[in-house]
């Protein structure tokens, strides 16, 4: 078995986390466009939340997070609860699908590209490049001893574009050695940078920034602007 990755302390303030608008703190929810009434939204919203995988974690019902590794009573809490308690079913590169992670870039670029490269993923599927969506800027701060994979060769493995097989490997690995998280270099984007954090505790001073617009007019690369 490999040795983990070097450990190195990361300080890096306004890294970049782009989530889909439909999801932000304070909009109006999307039930209430099938709701006849406030009674019946009563009743939808208490189903939505009887399978509410973020308020499972947070009333001790989820077995990947329990509600001690939760975040409560700070600004945008329920944004990182969520990174953690609504994984892929599939996982993502460093993390399974039973717990999730808070993925963030160095840069705001090299996080719309990987936004960007997702989307279009879902797109080529349904083969048809056509949408127009918006995504809101989350800022964070992290300081946080945090296992280096930017210049560990035994490790480029877990950088294939193809495959996250051996990087969720190593990501479990990681978290029975109770790893912190990853730093990483940016599989989308040549010279950018990524963290996977592994623990909603150090994901700090998280505030919303600019909203911007990803619009695919058939063509896989999307032309992204602010949105007004």
């Amino acid at each position: 078995m490999r040795k983990l990755p070097p450990v190195l302390l990361v300080r890096r303030n306004d890294t970049h986390r782009l989530i889909p608008s439909k999801y932000t703190e304070g909009g109006s929810s999307v039930l209430a466009r099938i709701a006849d009434d406030d009674t019946h939204l009563a009743d939808i919203f208490d189903l939505d939340n009887a399978t509410n995988d973020r308020l499972l974690a947070e009333n001790e019902l989820l077995p990947g997070i329990g509600v001690h590794e939760l975040v409560f009573g700070l600004p945008n809490y329920r944004i990182v609860n969520a990174a953690f308690t609504h994984p892929h079913p599939l996982g993502s590169r460093f993390n399974g699908p039973d717990r999730g992670a808070w993925y963030a870039a160095f840069e705001l670029k090299t996080a719309q590209t990987e936004v960007a490269f997702h989307k279009t993923l879902e797109l080529a599927e349904i083969g048809r490049f056509v949408d127009d969506v918006t995504f809101d800027d989350y800022a964070a701060d992290l300081s946080a001893e945090l296992h280096d994979l930017r210049d560990a060769p035994a490790f480029k493995d877990c950088l294939d574009p193809k495959s996250y097989v051996k990087s969720q490997a190593l990501a479990e690995r990681l978290l029975e050695a109770g790893s912190l998280g990853v730093v990483y270099p940016s599989v989308r984007r040549s010279g950018g940078t990524c963290l996977a954090c592994f623990r909603p505790a150090l994901v700090m001073n998280v505030r919303k920034g600019a909203t911007y617009r990803f619009r695919w007019n058939g063509d896989p690369t999307p032309t992204v602007s602010t949105a007004r």
